[in-house]
C-alpha cells in the first residue's frame, strides 16, 4: 500500500510538472502589426536568463525553470574576510532547495550567483571598495567566490556591481575571476547600465565576460519622482541594444536584453512606489495587455512580446528581473518569453511552448 501512494505521488508529481513546463495556455496576444515571418532571427537559440533574489525564494515551486537557460541566484556579498554571504529570509527553503529543485525541472539549466546588487549596505560597500583596491584581497575574495561555487555546485558567477560601487580594482577583479573560473568551466557575466559604460570597465574585462546583461530598464522611478513616465519602453530597449552594440562594440550574441518584470506607480511629485507585475493583473487581468493603469507604468504581455522578438533579431538573449514578481498562470510574462521565441522558430530550452 505504500509502495503504490509513492508510485502516484511520483505519477501525480510528472503530471503536474508536465501541466506547468508543457500544457500551460495563454489567451490570445492581439497580432502584430508585422508578420512573424518577416521576423529574421539572429541565432537559431537564445539564452533566457532569470534573476532570482534570496527574498523570493517561497515562490521557488511556482517558477518554470523549464523556460529558462540560466538561474542568477541575487544576491551574495563578501564579510571582512571575504567568505560569501547570501541572506536567507525563507529558511524552509535554501540555496540547496532551489538549485535541487532548478535541476530536477531543467537538468540543462545554468545556475549562477551573482554577487553585491543595486542595493548595498554602507559596510557592504565599504568591503567591496576594500578587495578590490588591493592586489591581495582581490585574490583572497576571488578564491572565496570560487569555493563558493564548488561548494553549492554552481555554474558560475555574474557580477552585479553598479555605479558607486564600481571602484578602483574592479577590472582586475574581472580579470582574475576569469582567470579562477577557467580551469573549472565556470561562466563569468556581469549586468551594466542600459546606455553606459562605466570608466573603470577596461576593454579587456568586458571581452572577458561570456556575456553581459544589459539592465534596459529604470530610465525614471523613485529616485527621481518628477519624472513621471514608463521606464522601460521598446525605444529604451532600441537604444540599449544601440549603445552596447554599436558604440561599445559587443558583439551581438554576448549581450542579453533585460526586462522588467515590475512597475512604477508615480503616486505624486515625491512619492514613487515600486508594484510587482503579479500585483498589477492581479487587480485586473486586463492589465496584463497594457504598459500603463493610472499612474502605473510597466510591461504588459503585448510589450514583452515585442522585445523578445526584438532580442531574438538583435542579440543573444534575454535577462528577467526578476522571476519571482511574475504571474504564475497563464498571464505569465515568463511564459510570454518562452512562446515568442518560439514562434519565430528561435529554441531556449526542450520545454514545449
Amino acid at each position: 500500500m505504500k509502495g503504490k501512494r509513492v508510485l502516484f505521488a511520483v505519477l501525480f508529481g510528472a503530471v503536474l510538472l508536465l501541466q506547468r513546463c508543457s500544457k500551460e495556455e495563454a489567451p490570445t496576444l492581439t497580432p502584430l502589426e508585422d508578420s512573424l515571418e518577416n521576423i529574421i532571427p539572429l541565432s537559431a537559440t537564445a539564452r533566457v536568463v532569470g534573476y532570482l533574489p534570496y527574498y523570493r525564494f517561497a515562490a521557488v515551486n511556482n517558477i518554470s525553470f523549464c523556460k529558462i537557460t540560466h538561474l542568477n541566484i541575487a544576491f551574495a556579498n563578501p564579510d571582512a574576510a571575504g567568505n560569501l554571504l547570501l541572506p536567507s529570509t525563507t529558511p524552509s527553503v535554501s540555496l540547496e532547495d532551489v538549485v535541487r529543485i532548478a535541476r530536477a525541472q531543467n537538468p540543462t539549466i545554468k545556475i549562477l550567483i551573482s554577487l553585491a546588487g543595486g542595493a548595498v549596505s554602507e559596510e557592504q560597500a565599504a568591503h567591496w571598495k576594500g578587495f578590490l583596491a588591493d592586489a591581495t584581497q582581490r585574490e583572497v575574495l576571488v578564491q572565496k567566490v570560487l569555493d563558493f561555487l564548488l561548494e553549492y555546485n554552481l555554474d558560475g558567477v555574474d557580477v552585479d556591481l553598479e555605479w558607486g560601487n564600481i571602484t578602483t580594482g574592479y577590472s582586475a577583479f574581472i580579470l582574475a575571476l576569469r582567470t579562477a573560473m577557467d580551469p573549472h568551466s565556470k561562466l563569468l557575466t556581469a549586468a551594466y547600465p542600459p546606455e553606459y559604460r562605466y570608466p573603470q570597465l577596461s576593454t579587456p574585462a568586458l571581452a572577458a565576460l561570456d556575456f553581459i546583461n544589459i539592465m534596459a530598464y529604470n530610465y525614471t522611478g523613485p529616485w527621481d519622482p518628477a519624472n513621471k513616465g514608463p521606464h522601460s519602453t521598446l525605444t529604451h530597449a532600441n537604444n540599449s541594444i544601440a549603445f552596447w552594440k554599436k558604440q561599445e562594440g559587443v558583439q551581438a550574441l554576448h549581450l542579453n536584453l533585460g526586462v522588467p518584470f515590475y512597475g512604477y506607480e508615480f503616486q505624486d511629485s515625491t512619492t514613487v512606489i515600486a508594484k510587482t507585475y503579479a500585483a498589477i493583473v492581479e487587480s485586473n487581468t486586463s492589465n496584463a495587455y497594457q504598459d500603463q493603469v493610472g499612474n502605473v507604468f510597466y510591461n504588459g504581455r503585448p510589450t514583452v512580446r515585442s522585445k523578445t522578438h526584438l532580442a531574438a533579431t538583435a542579440v543573444g538573449g534575454i535577462m528577467i528581473w526578476e522571476l519571482g514578481q511574475d504571474r504564475f498562470d497563464h498571464y505569465s510574462l515568463l511564459h510570454t518569453i518562452h512562446k515568442a521565441y518560439a514562434e519565430v522558430g528561435v529554441t531556449t530550452t526542450p520545454c514545449i511552448p
